[in-house]
């Protein structure tokens, strides 16, 4: 990679007023992943980063919150004929025999129209590319996307484009809030927790000996959000429920009490329930909130407002295969259920501390003394 090849991050909506603390948490991820990097600077809204290894900079980035796109891109002069010279050259070396490309221009012109740039790119690429039949396709369908982005300055023509999470910066709420992963869903409501900018204090309930291990391969996907390098973790041992919808209020109950008791001992204000009103019954949820509100701290849920885009939340956190079983849970019908409350049943709790590292799950299980 040349000198001008940088790593641009582009904020998401509800973090471009939150710009400087996104810079740290670039550079903790990147420093947490061992990774090298050089000066970060800001061009307008825009975050640039320098890298030895852009690649494996940009994925680490792809980790936080509060990030709308990280691309690998060529920094230019805001020249018209630059730029489109520039697009010309890297869309030409980009493309393939009989390829579709779009170009999309985005920024501050200066001298010039967007709208002009990204035609005059587009009629520099038809001519170069005529003897490998590419042409220009759609928005909605191309096989290769050129993208610029002007600032008052500069021009960054990008040469990989990766999207982001979205979301709020983590950690910018400035609060802590303690949630359980118990399941699928649960995970997600960890992650959504994350994402409205909310440090985690992350607690898990298991049944089994294959509940746990399945558990833990599930945080090992939100543990590298967290941002720190050594992570406190709580793992609580509970009774077999099953999986009707009065175990299912029972069990969520008798968590609710665990995070409860947890928080008061860690000093947390806020508590993240997974019970959603989208499923569970409104006075069983108005029950828990009041119970927390009761013991003096706030209950937040998270996947208050969110239907489908569970499944795009699952995926953000690499949970595809668990989909199925996401999907499964939402259809449990629990609205027709009186439940009430779970009885105090004994629990077992163990906390551990973990560096994290390429080996967390064998870590994490050989800490709870888990045959794997």
């Amino acid at each position: 990679m040349t000198e001008d090849t940088l790593v641009v991050v582009y904020p998401s909506l509800f973090a471009e007023n939150k710009i400087n603390q996104l810079i740290e948490n670039i550079k903790k991820i990147l420093k947490t992943k061992d990774l090298k990097f050089g000066k970060i600077t800001r061009d307008d809204f825009l975050i640039c980063v320098k890298a030895d290894d852009p690649v494996f900079v940009s994925s680490a980035i792809a980790l936080l919150f509060g990030v709308k796109q990280i691309v690998i891109a060529k920094k230019i002069k805001n020249d018209f004929k630059t730029i489109v010279s520039q697009v010309g050259e890297i869309g030409s070396n980009l493309l393939l025999k009989g390829e579709k490309f779009y170009v999309k221009a985005d920024g501050h012109a200066k001298g010039f129209v967007i709208k002009d740039l990204e035609l005059a790119a587009t009629s520099t690429l038809i001519q170069k590319n005529q003897k490998i039949s590419a042409k220009p396709g759609t928005e909605l369908k191309h096989d290769k996307l050129l993208q610029i982005y002007v600032t008052k300055s500069n021009a960054y023509v990008c040469i990989f484009v990766d999207e982001g999470l979205g979301g709020t910066v983590n950690n910018s709420q400035l609060q802590k809030s303690i949630c359980c992963v118990t399941d699928e869903f649960s995970a997600v409501n960890c992650l959504e927790t994350i994402k409205q900018g909310f440090e985690v204090k992350l607690l898990v309930c298991y049944e089994t000996r294959e509940d746990a291990i399945h558990l833990v391969k599930i945080i090992d996907k939100i543990l590298p959000r967290m941002l720190r390098s050594e992570i406190e973790l709580e793992f609580h041992k509970i009774s077999k429920f099953g999986k009707n919808s009065e175990d299912v209020l029972s069990k969520n109950t008798l968590i609710t009490n665990i995070l409860i008791k947890s928080a008061k001992e860690k000093k947390i204000s806020h508590i993240s329930l997974s019970a959603s009103p989208l499923i569970y019954p409104s006075r069983y949820v108005e029950t828990l909130q009041k119970r927390i509100f009761s013991a003096g701290m706030i209950p937040h849920i998270p996947l208050s407002g969110i239907d489908s885009e569970i499944m795009k939340n699952a995926k953000e956190i690499g949970m595809e295969k668990y989909i199925s079983k996401i999907e499964k849970f939402l259809k449990i019908d629990l609205v027709k259920s009186n439940k009430k409350a779970s009885k105090n049943e004994k629990t077992t709790k163990k906390i551990i501390k973990i560096k994290l590292g390429p080996n967390n799950v064998h870590t994490i299980l050989d800490s709870l003394e888990i045959e794997h």
